[in-house]
């Protein structure tokens, strides 16, 4: 049952840590469109895309590296390299088998990939939630009165 209970507090500790990833890229993208940064050039929202990747990686890293210092804390592994390595196989569900914990915490390995199958589906919806924003704003260019405005990009000035 031990097991069991730290993998649920380490598994909601980890979600956390992707939340807070997900929050904080997603609002970013909101306050780039709102100050018209982003969301008019293809490459713009591009790159804006690409910044909310690297934030979500960041996440799954800082999870991974959450995990294995679990299994360091109940003495799995010697190093942290080899206990972050055997989360990253966990995490992403990949399962190489190459290193195996003992009996006593083998279940932490599938609750990591549950916690990791869960982290990995909100970050796609996060991406997929930021291209259609994004798009939307791109392509919105009726005014109310349904004749066709081209949006020019704005002009940034220095205060």
């Amino acid at each position: 049952m031990t097991p069991m209970l730290v993998g649920f507090g380490v598994m909601l500790g980890a979600l956390v840590v992707q939340g807070v990833a997900v929050t904080l890229g997603v609002e970013a993208i909101g306050v780039l469109m709102a100050r018209r940064v982003v969301g008019f050039h293809v490459w713009r929202n591009g790159v804006a895309t690409l910044v909310l990747i690297v934030a979500l990686l960041t996440g799954h890293l800082v999870q991974m590296a959450l995990w294995a210092a679990a299994f360091m804390a109940m003495g799995e592994f010697e190093t942290f390299a080899v206990a972050f390595y055997h989360s990253a196989v966990n995490y992403t569900t990949l399962g190489y088998g190459d290193l195996v914990m003992s009996e006593g915490w083998r279940l932490l390995g599938p609750q990591e990939a549950a916690s990791g199958t869960l982290a990995f589906g909100w970050s796609t919806a996060a991406i997929v939630t930021a291209v259609v924003r994004l798009s939307r704003h791109r392509h919105r260019r009726l005014r109310p009165t349904g004749r066709s405005q081209e949006i020019r990009e704005p002009t940034l000035t220095r205060q």
